[in-house]
Formats: C-alpha cells, structure tokens, sequence
C-alpha cells in the first residue's frame, strides 16, 4: 500500500517487491474515465459522440446509438457484461476450475454486442459499456487502448491480452483459500478491468493526481448522482466518508483486490494492491481518513461486484 500526504509519503509491502505487478481491476475503470475527459478535452469526441462514431457498429442494433457520455457514467441502458459472451456458463468454468472468464479480443467483444437491449438510461454498473467506452476513445486518438494509457498517463501500466504476455514482475493471485488463480487477461477487457500496475507506478499515478499535473482530471468532479448519496464522474465515485469528500475506486479480480481514494480537499491519497482475492475497502477508506478529522460516517456503498 502506498500513503500520499502533503508533508510525506509512504509505501509498505508484503511478499512483494517495488515492481511486482498487480491486477488492478476495475480501478482501470477509473484511468478509463480520464482517458475519456482527455480526449473530450482534446476536442476528439464530445458530449454527443455515438459508439458507432468510432466503432464498426453500425449493424448492431441499439448498441452503436450509446453515447460515449452515458458509459462514463455508467448510464447508458447497457447491461453489465453481453449476453453473446454467455456470461454464467464462464462464470461457473471460474468457480469450478479458476479459469478466466475474459479474455476476448477486441473482435469478439464487437461480435457479442450484436442485437443487445438496451435497458431504461439509469444508474447500473456495466463492464461492458467500460470496455465500449476504452476502446472508442482509443479509435478516436488514433491508438490503442494500451498506447493511449501510457501517452495520457505514462509509463508503468500494462494490458496484457494472453498469458503469454505477462512477465516475471507480474505476481500470480490466489483465491481467499490460498488457491492459485489464473490471470485475468484479454485485449477487450482491458479498459474496465484488465490494467496491471505496480504499487509504484500506482503511487506516482496517485502523485500526479493530487498535484494537478495528471491529465483528464475532471473525470474526478462527480457529473451525476449514481445513488441519492453517491456522485459520480467518469468512472469515479464520490462519497461523504467521516465527514470528508472521498473519490475512489475499487477493483476485484479472481486472484486480486484493490482500492483507490483520495481526499483531494485534504491532499491526500492511498492506494491498496492485493494480490488474493477480498475487499480491501476497509483498509483503503480507514488509511485516507486517518489524517484528519472525521465527523459523519454514512452506511457503507458498494460498487460494482464479482469480476469488477
């Protein structure tokens, strides 16, 4: 875990090493988000850029209608992973033999949207209009998805899109039980839970946000009410924690947990990385509060779920 204050930094580590490499789950929602308000700041997309804009989607339906605006806040009617990919039967392959459910390339992803319904335009988490949303933004800046992470928020995140990709710095997670997990890997999956990162490369992230120099900020500032108490940007959440304004994220995948917040009117941030499966919420939440006074501590929000 890394701490960020405006007087110090620290980083504290477990059987891992300044560069072990961390599935970060759908915390790469959120670096999705600031992609996204990077390249609208750009003059790329607007407000009322379509997926079909930019992605070959002409044919598929209400799919290609979705405004790129609506997936960052994830209210676009679309549902939270395609039923083209059957979703249950890959789920129960997880449960059953730790397989991963992803994995998909960017042309299986398009193929599986094909005749989807979309749902009424309100608040419901969807991995699906993340990885739409990624992927559109990288057409509109000419680039791929992974290009276009490390030009908008440099060095130190990967995508790996097989297994064969990964490298000796890229840890191995493990079930809650201590059961070894395959990794989370596919050029789809990508944008909305398939970034990996080391705890360095996550504090400078963190760094930059809390200096102002990260680009894509305004995907912080909270555009939509996401539930009556929670705010929401592109990608991230904004709640009223121990009487503190916290911006956060947290991710989960079948080997690895994560946690992002930040309490930017107090300048400080923490990061958590696990690499076994289980929320680590509580730990995210308790370290940003713990440098300065608390007051209200509303009921706990969860976000997203299994595979996010």
């Amino acid at each position: 875990m890394a701490v960020i204050t405006p007087h110090l930094e620290m980083t504290a580590m477990r059987g891992a090493d300044p560069q072990s490499s961390f599935e970060i789950g759908s915390i790469s929602k959120a670096l999705t988000g600031m992609l996204y308000r990077d390249v609208s700041e750009r003059g790329l997309v607007s407000q009322t850029t379509i997926l079909s804009d930019l992605l070959p989607l002409e044919d598929h339906g209400d799919v290609g209608s979705v405004t790129l605006s609506s997936l960052a806040i994830h209210c676009s009617g679309l549902p939270s992973l395609p039923p083209g990919m059957h979703p249950l039967r890959r789920y129960l392959a997880f449960l059953t033999r730790g397989h991963n459910p992803y994995g998909d390339s960017l042309a299986d992803l398009l193929e599986q949207t094909r005749n989807i319904r979309l749902g009424a335009p309100r608040p419901r988490y969807s991995n699906l209009g993340f990885q739409l949303l990624g992927h559109a933004v990288a057409e509109a800046a000419g680039s791929s998805y992974e290009q276009l992470l490390l030009e908008v928020l440099g060095t130190g995140f990967t995508t790996p899109a097989r297994a064969e990709d990964l490298g000796r710095n890229d840890l191995e997670g493990s079930s809650r039980f201590g059961r070894p997990m395959r990794a989370w890997v596919g050029e789809a999956v990508a944008p909305a839970g398939g970034i990996r990162a080391s705890i360095t490369s996550m504090r400078g992230f963190l760094r930059s946000v809390l200096d102002g120099t990260a680009r894509g900020l305004s995907a912080l500032d909270p555009v939509a009410q996401f539930t009556p108490r929670v705010g929401i940007g592109a990608g991230w959440i904004r709640l009223k924690y121990k009487g503190r304004d916290i911006t956060w994220h947290n991710g989960s995948t079948g080997g690895f947990s994560s946690w992002i917040g930040l309490d930017r009117d107090a300048g400080t941030g923490v990061v958590v990385l696990s690499a076994t499966h289980g929320p680590v919420d509580r730990q995210g939440f308790r370290l940003v509060t713990e440098f300065g006074p608390g007051t209200v501590s509303p009921s706990r929000v969860a976000i997203g779920g299994p595979g996010t």
